[in-house]
C-alpha cells in the first residue's frame, strides 16, 4: 500500500514528468539496504554534508561518482588472503562491500570529500545560476509602450 499511482496526474499536468521521475527514483532509493549508516547535515544556507560511517575501509577501497543528479558512493573491499583468515567470536563491524545512492537536487555540486577516523565526509553546495535567481524590476514613471 506504499505505492502511489500518479497516472491521473499525467492526464492533467503537462510538463511535470520530471517531478514524477524524481518521485519514482525516491521510491526506488527507499529500498536500499541500511548499510553503511549516514547523516545529512545542513551546514549553512545551500551547503550540505553527508557523513558516512565506513569503518574498516581504506581510501583506495572507496569511490564517489556524481552523474545526472545522482551521487553514488561505492565501497569495494579487497579480496582477503586465506592465510590471514581470522576467527571471530563476535563480528559486529561489517566488512562487506556496499553501494549507496543519493538523489541530488538541481544545481547541487559536490565540493569534495575526506576520510578521517572511519568517517567519509562529502561536502555539497547548491549553486543557483544568475539567470534563475530572482531579479528586481525597476518601475518607471512613464509607460514604455507609449514611448515607442
Amino acid at each position: 500500500m506504499r505505492t502511489v499511482d500518479l497516472s491521473p496526474l499525467y492526464r492533467s499536468f503537462i510538463g511535470f514528468d520530471h517531478l514524477a521521475s524524481l518521485m519514482d527514483a525516491a521510491a526506488r532509493t527507499d529500498k536500499q539496504p541500511s548499510f553503511p549508516p549516514y547523516n545529512i547535515e545542513l551546514l549553512a544556507q545551500d551547503q550540505y554534508r553527508i557523513t558516512m560511517a565506513v569503518a574498516g575501509f581504506k581510501e583506495e577501497e572507496l569511490s564517489i561518482e556524481s552523474e545526472n543528479n545522482t551521487l553514488k558512493v561505492i565501497g569495494q573491499k579487497a579480496e582477503k588472503d586465506d592465510a590471514q583468515e581470522r576467527k571471530f567470536i563476535h563480528q559486529g563491524i561489517a566488512e562487506r562491500s556496499f553501494e549507496r545512492k543519493f538523489q541530488l537536487g538541481d544545481h547541487v555540486k559536490v565540493l569534495g570529500a575526506s576520510l578521517e577516523h572511519g568517517l567519509l565526509q562529502i561536502d555539497l553546495q547548491r549553486e543557483i545560476p544568475e539567470a534563475l535567481k530572482p531579479r528586481k524590476i525597476a518601475i518607471n514613471a512613464t509607460n514604455l509602450l507609449e514611448n515607442k
